[in-house]
Parts: C-alpha cells; sequence; structure tokens
C-alpha cells in the first residue's frame, strides 16, 4: 500500500492500468483529449503489480483498474471518472495539469 500511496503521488495525474485493458485505454484517451498526460503505472508489466493490485482493492476500489489519482488523492476507477467528466467535476480537477495550448 506504502507503494501505491507513493506512486500515486508522483505527479499530478497518475493511472494505474493494465496494458490489455480496454477500459483502461478509455481513460487514457479521455486524459489525453482533455490536454492532460498521466502518469501510467502498467501493473502488467510490473513485478509487484500483483501486489498494487490488491493494495488498491484495499483501499477502497470496486474495480483493481483502471484506477485514478488526481493530486494523490483516490478518484477511482472508470465509472467514477467519467461520472465527474459527464457532471462538469473533472476539469476543475485536472485544469492545474492540463497542457498550455
Amino acid at each position: 500500500m506504502e507503494k501505491v500511496m507513493r506512486l500515486a503521488s508522483e505527479k499530478g495525474v497518475v493511472m494505474f492500468s493494465k496494458s490489455s485493458c480496454c477500459m483502461c485505454y478509455a481513460v487514457k484517451i479521455l486524459f489525453h483529449e482533455l490536454g492532460v498526460s498521466p502518469m501510467v503505472h502498467e501493473l502488467d508489466q510490473d513485478p509487484e503489480g500483483r501486489e498494487m493490485e490488491r493494495a488498491l482493492m484495499r483501499m477502497g476500489c470496486s474495480t483493481p483498474i483502471p484506477v485514478v489519482f488526481i493530486a494523490g488523492e483516490l478518484v477511482g476507477s472508470t465509472n467514477e471518472v467519467m461520472s465527474r467528466h459527464l457532471s462538469g467535476t473533472l476539469v476543475p480537477l485536472i485544469k492545474p495539469y492540463q497542457a498550455m495550448s
């Protein structure tokens, strides 16, 4: 859990993902379209990926991937990210991390 929290605080927008996950891909695309380049940790390519996945579940994530942190705070998985986007509450959270146009 300590490693997950350390990684989650590395950058403004951090995502735990798996390279073959279509929902992870959709969230990555959303962030890129919103002008944000999240720090992505591919759990299937990390030797400690299984342990990190279990730690994410213990933190209360409904699904182990994708899981998004913004400013070191757990936002959640695809449902939470998309719900925030549709309700208009995602962009204010990521505004400090958007690339300048």
